[in-house]
């Protein structure tokens, strides 16, 4: 099973930077937090690109403020199964700002599209975003990414810190097969691998420990002991 390709930690705020960048008018602001807000629902949230365009504002918005935990309605999930996902600080705020800067909160409309162009009854369209991140990954990346990459990444960083089942249940993931593949490492899990033994060589250099190799292994090529022979 080949491993999904993700996001390392720099390349996210490289896109998520480029998606803020200062716009010169008030209309064009107002679209680079929506797209802000938009990627931060795959990237902080897992939320699939088609879950995305259908959420409406009784989906993320209560009292005029950002829920706690977004529930994923049957009616919009792709397996048709509800799941409840914590919102983080940072989806917080970004739903926050997006809300200020689009009018979320004028005449409430609970049923209204949050994610719109034009009319807030027409939501955009996967194509749409897909459109929107791809654009932005060129200029901050230079190359394309699709939005369901922003969801790998979000399930390979939750992979290093919880259970396999915790998992499965915030991807919305009816078999276990289907969350499995996350548990393959990335580029990014082999980099941090090799960082990690640099760290723990310099702190046998600071305890004085020897780096000398074992006197029973021979520096001479093709013998027993070279690593072409240990594979």
């Amino acid at each position: 099973m080949e491993t999904p390709k993700t996001l390392t930690t720099d390349e996210c705020k490289k896109l998520l930077t480029q998606l803020q960048l200062p716009c010169e008018t008030d209309k064009q602001r107002s679209k680079g937090i929506r797209n802000h807000t938009i990627t931060l629902l795959m990237l902080d949230a897992g939320l699939r690109v088609g879950e995305v365009v259908k959420l409406q504002s009784r989906h993320l918005y209560f009292n005029c403020q950002p829920v706690t935990s977004i529930i994923i309605s049957a009616e919009i999930a792709k397996n048709k199964t509800e799941r409840i996902i914590p919102v983080s600080q940072r989806l917080s705020n970004a739903l926050k700002n997006h809300a200020q800067c689009n009018g979320a909160f004028d005449n409430l409309f609970y049923d209204k599209f949050v994610f719109y162009h034009g009319d807030p009854q027409l939501p955009l369209t996967t194509r749409q975003v897909e459109r929107i991140i791809r654009a932005a990954a060129m200029k901050a990346l230079g190359r394309p990414v699709h939005p369901h990459i922003l969801r790998h990444t979000f399930a390979s960083r939750l992979m290093r810190k919880v259970n396999i089942r915790v998992v499965q249940e915030l991807l919305g993931h009816k078999s276990l097969t289907s969350t499995q593949i996350y548990t393959h490492p990335n580029q990014e899990d082999l980099k941090n691998a090799i960082d990690n033994m640099d760290d723990r060589d310099d702190v046998y250099k600071e305890n004085g420990r020897s780096q000398n190799l074992p006197c029973n292994v021979s520096n001479r090529p093709d013998t027993s002991g070279t690593d072409r022979d240990m594979g």
